[in-house]
């Protein structure tokens, strides 16, 4: 487990599109999740220590950033071959499990990771509503153990752009696993 840290925000950087398949089994475009008020694109996977602690604290708050305008998506980017417990049938299963509210898509080519310069699982991209990057932080304090009362950054963060279409000045970098790259 390679702790990664991710760069900061860079304030009015338009959000790449991307084209990708849906454990649903739908195809998922930026068009189609793009929220009134804001978006949210996470790369998460299944296996990452990260995201499994914070992984049912992330499902509600976006269940609850939904509910205010805010779209949302989580894009499974890593190599599934030397990973396969990140496999899309995992993948559906995962969703299930953590009652995912918000569509699981897979990178299967790492393009739109690239795209979007993920370094870690998860990373979090907060647009506004003209799709300008406004977030590029964490979920809260916690890392792989809960920490009591964490300030929900995520949440906060997104609810100021829901509102303002500008994200806080100050950000604290979201940490994880890095993203798993196939062999080039």
């Amino acid at each position: 487990m390679a702790l990664t840290p991710t760069p900061v925000c860079d304030f009015g950087w338009p959000a790449p599109d991307f084209e990708l398949e849906g454990i649903d089994g739908k195809t998922y475009r930026f068009a189609d999740i793009r929220g009134p008020k804001g978006t949210l694109v996470m790369f998460i996977c299944n296996h990452c220590p990260y995201v499994r602690s914070i992984v049912d604290r992330l499902a509600e708050q976006v269940g609850h950033l939904q509910k205010t305008g805010i779209g949302a998506i989580a894009i499974m980017s890593n190599d599934t071959d030397a990973y396969p417990e990140d496999s899309f049938d995992n993948m559906k299963l995962f969703a299930r499990d953590h009652g995912f509210t918000f569509p699981y898509v897979i990178d299967r080519t790492q393009k739109v990771a690239r795209a979007y310069d993920a370094v870690c699982t998860p990373d979090f991209f907060g647009f506004n509503a003209k799709d300008e990057l406004q977030y590029r932080g964490r979920l809260d304090e916690s890392k792989t153990h809960l920490v009591a009362n964490a300030r929900q950054d995520l949440v906060l963060a997104m609810q100021q752009v829901a509102e303002t279409g500008q994200g806080p000045q100050d950000q604290i970098p979201s940490m994880g696993c890095s993203i798993k790259w196939r062999a080039a």
